[in-house]
Order: C-alpha cells, then sequence, then structure tokens
C-alpha cells in the first residue's frame, strides 16, 4: 500500500514501473524477485563497462572520494584512462546533467582495465590489492539494478540490456535472482535494516501467493 506522504496513485505505479514493494521511501520492481541474472563475463565480455553513451552513474560522496584516492588507483589503470582522467577529471557531466565516470574517447570508463580482452574496472582491482578501501562505484556493484530518484520516491528498478543476455540464461541455470545476485550491493546503498525489511516483504508476499 502506498502510504499517506504519496501523492501518486498506485494505478499510475502499475503502469510506469510495474509492480512495485514499498520500503520506506523506495519503490522496488517486483523484477528483482522474478527474473534471473548471475554475470557471466567469459560469454559478455564486461561490456556493460564500454557500451553506452555515458560512464557510471557517481553519487555525491563518491565524487568527493574519487580525487582523495585517484593517486592511489592510477597504478592500476591503463594509460589511456589514466590521460582521459587527466583530461576530464575523476568524473564529469553527461547530457542528462548527471554525474558519471569519464569515458576514453567517447567509449569505455576510464577506469576500465582489459585482461584477456575482458574489461574489468581498475578501481576495484585497486580495493582488491589492498591499496584503497572503496570498491568501486555503487552503480556498477548494483548493475543491472538502477537506482531512480523521483521528488517522493526513489524508484529501485531491473534494467535488461541485451548484452546481459549471457547472464539471464547462467542466472537461470544458477536459479539465481537478481535480488540474490546483488544482496551485498543493495546492502552496501540502503543498508541492513532496508535490506531486511525488503527480504521480509519478499517472503510475504510469496507467503501470500502460495496461499491462494
Amino acid at each position: 500500500m502506498i502510504g499517506s506522504g504519496f501523492s501518486i496513485s498506485l494505478s499510475l505505479l502499475k503502469n510506469e514501473f510495474s509492480y512495485m514493494i514499498q520500503i520506506g521511501q523506495t519503490l522496488v520492481s517486483n523484477d528483482l524477485t522474478e527474473r534471473y541474472f548471475f554475470c557471466d563475463l567469459e560469454k559478455c565480455k564486461g561490456m556493460c563497462c564500454v557500451k553506452g553513451d555515458a560512464g557510471a552513474p557517481l553519487t555525491s560522496e563518491e565524487v568527493m572520494l574519487l580525487p582523495e584516492l585517484i593517486g592511489n588507483i592510477k597504478p592500476y589503470l591503463r594509460k589511456e584512462g589514466i590521460k582521459a582522467i587527466a583530461q576530464q577529471g575523476t568524473h564529469c557531466i553527461d547530457s542528462e546533467n548527471e554525474t558519471v565516470t569519464p569515458l576514453v574517447d567517447g567509449k569505455e570508463c576510464a577506469y576500465v582495465v582489459f585482461e584477456d580482452k575482458i574489461a574489468r574496472c581498475g578501481i576495484e582491482k585497486a580495493f582488491i590489492a589492498g591499496a584503497i578501501s572503496f570498491r568501486k562505484p555503487v552503480s556498477c556493484h548494483l548493475y543491472p539494478v538502477r537506482i531512480k530518484k523521483y521528488e517522493q520516491f526513489t524508484a529501485v528498478n531491473y534494467d535488461k540490456w541485451d548484452i546481459c543476455e549471457p547472464a539471464r540464461i547462467k542466472g537461470e541455470n544458477e536459479h539465481t535472482t537478481v535480488f540474490q545476485y546483488i544482496q551485498e550491493a543493495l546492502i552496501r546503498r540502503f543498508g541492513m535494516a532496508w535490506f531486511q525489511d525488503f527480504a521480509e516483504a519478499i517472503e510475504h508476499s510469496e507467503v501470500k501467493n502460495n496461499s491462494h
């Protein structure tokens, strides 16, 4: 049920977002519990870090953090990425006025490195090596889920991209839902209390559906 603080109607939410689960001021698409997903880098080659017309969305905290960490991240980047960051900065503004990571010649993210023709995150490589304590932008950690803020609520939606078809196939084979795949990222973004409320809502919904 939509709380009294929302002026938007439930029918409109159904039309625009499909069925949603409300947790506090967030509305979460049921696609997270009904769709399967498990990244298959050997097949997709990490193309989500290469294709598209803009870099990865950054939070305001990440915008402040990256300039402090870039010195420790640089040893894990390609010279092309370092050059792009030197020219554009650790972040930039895209055509939709959102703060994102810079790109190399309008293509891959400047923080991308290639290993065996697979695109990987240089920030995450620095994290794994113990050079920094920041893993990578939370928007990357959450993918294939995208967060969009509206005036009265925040929408949490599954983003279906054709290049992720191998992940959908592997997810179905592994019987792993989007929700299961990105649990750690959801906790990082929204906190443990929110995550536990969401898990309980899913369980309640499953019990209710099974009782019909």
